[in-house]
């Protein structure tokens, strides 16, 4: 059983001496409690309370880590049913699946052309996680071969799909030394399985069709020795699915039910159309996969599945934010304007692409907004004259320009006069109020002034 904060206060050291980010020693053991925080920010718990509060400090959900020459995604370590409670934490894993029947030059021209896909997105690298390697032929060289096609152009993390043990370890053992996920156990083979992970320290995923039976399979694993497991429930469809991580999702967090305290994994293809693969697999990106495994590589629909993941798992109450700063777009020269914008990814982008896409050269000028957008960074206090002259004077503006003309966003015109006053041998211009009209200010307005 859980234990209660009052229970987790008798056992802190109770000197409320603040390290831990909260106020008093009670504080910190009612979020613990709530599976909030760690254990690990307390600096002065003996290890005699370590040991009996191991249970109340461990995630709701645990933390699995596939391994690979230096790559590694870790999923689950998730404590919130809504993003907006607090945020989620690792992105679930996107895998493109191929099998082993299929010729191994095959194998790995799909596998090469997945590898090497890479889309920026407001200047994040989007990019799949990594492959898994199914055993259809059922002979242990032919799925070992496999793996060692896709290894020979793609160093990503492997999840390796073989129900047969003797299959799995010639599998194994051609990625030794690895940490790849096995999939997986059911009822007929979770003895073998088990060893399997226990010997090359490898999680592995559940299969079942019920919550009984993924209860039972987890709680014998975990005596045999395998803590790493991943939960793969046997769906069909949306609304099935929905339902099964949703419950599951319940149990682990509001229940603090150990036994189903896993992350989720969907092979959403099989035997769907691709753009059902495409629907399903959206959904279980918000509801709640760890892992996704995809049969299509297709850059239209893999693009939108990436970009979903990556909105979903950004903190809500911190916006994604370029680096302050001075950067050149075309080439800009000394009688070259300053365009000024906020920090704030979409607004930074939109400015950029528009100005590039023109081939019109010019120096941009990034602020510290704590990443909000123009308006919203204007109406915190956050975006005034007193700070655009003070990143002016910051990035030294003065000596990479000559003519010295800085043109501010048209929605804050109003922040004109301030900055001319801040500003006294710099001519201020105010700028359009939308990105895409700016290629037009500068040929009309700009060029007219130099």
């Amino acid at each position: 059983m859980p234990l209660t904060g009052i229970q987790i206060y008798k056992l802190l050291p109770q000197t409320n001496c603040k390290a831990c980010g909260f106020p008093t020693c009670l504080a910190f053991a009612m979020k613990l409690a709530a599976k909030q925080v760690e254990l690990a920010a307390c600096p002065d718990v003996s290890e005699e309370a370590k040991a009996q509060l191991a249970d109340a400090a461990e995630p709701p959900i645990r933390l699995i880590t596939l391994k690979a020459d230096g790559r590694a995604i870790s999923v689950g370590n998730e404590t919130v049913l809504f993003r907006h409670e607090k945020r989620f934490v690792n992105k679930p894993g996107i895998f493109l699946r191929v099998r082993d029947a299929s010729p191994a030059q095959e194998i790995a021209s799909v596998v090469a052309a997945a590898d090497a896909y890479s889309v920026s997105y407001v200047g994040i690298d989007l990019t799949l996680d990594g492959f898994a390697v199914e055993a259809v032929s059922g002979v242990p060289a032919t799925f070992a071969a496999a793996i060692r096609a896709v290894r020979g152009v793609s160093q990503r993390p492997l999840i390796l799909a073989a129900l047969d043990p003797s299959v799995m370890a010639a599998g194994l053992q051609a990625i030794d030394g690895e940490t790849p996920l096995i999939y997986g156990a059911d009822v007929t083979n979770w003895q073998g399985m088990a060893a399997l992970a226990v010997q090359h320290r490898a999680p592995l995923a559940v299969i079942a069709d019920t919550l009984d039976e993924l209860t039972a399979l987890t709680t014998n694993l975990k005596e045999a020795g395998v803590h790493d497991l991943v939960l793969a429930p046997r769906t069909q469809g949306l609304s099935d699915w929905l339902t099964l991580s949703t419950q599951i999702r319940r149990l682990a967090l509001r229940k603090n039910f150990r036994p189903l305290g896993y992350p989720l994994l969907l092979f959403p293809g099989s035997p769907l159309e691709p753009v059902q693969e495409s629907v399903l697999a959206a959904q279980a990106i918000a509801k709640y996969a760890g892992f996704v495994v995809l049969d299509q590589f297709s850059p239209g629909s893999l693009y939108p599945l990436l970009v979903l993941r990556e909105n979903l798992y950004t903190d809500p109450q911190k916006p994604i934010q370029v680096q302050p700063g001075v950067y050149e777009l075309n080439n800009p020269g000394e009688h070259d304007p300053v365009l000024v914008t906020t920090n704030f990814s979409i607004t930074y982008f939109s400015v950029a692409n528009e100005v590039e896409s023109s081939g019109l050269p010019a120096w941009l000028l990034v602020t510290d907004a704590e990443g909000m957008s123009v308006l919203t960074a204007w109406a915190a206090g956050k975006f005034d004259a007193e700070r655009i002259a003070k990143a002016v004077r910051q990035f030294g503006l003065a000596d990479k320009v000559a003519t010295r003309r800085v043109v501010i966003p048209g929605h804050v015109a109003v922040l004109s006069g301030e900055l001319e006053e801040e500003l006294p041998d710099w001519t201020v211009f105010v700028g359009p109020r939308e990105a895409v009209d700016l290629p037009r200010y500068m040929t009309q307005v700009l060029q007219a002034t130099r």
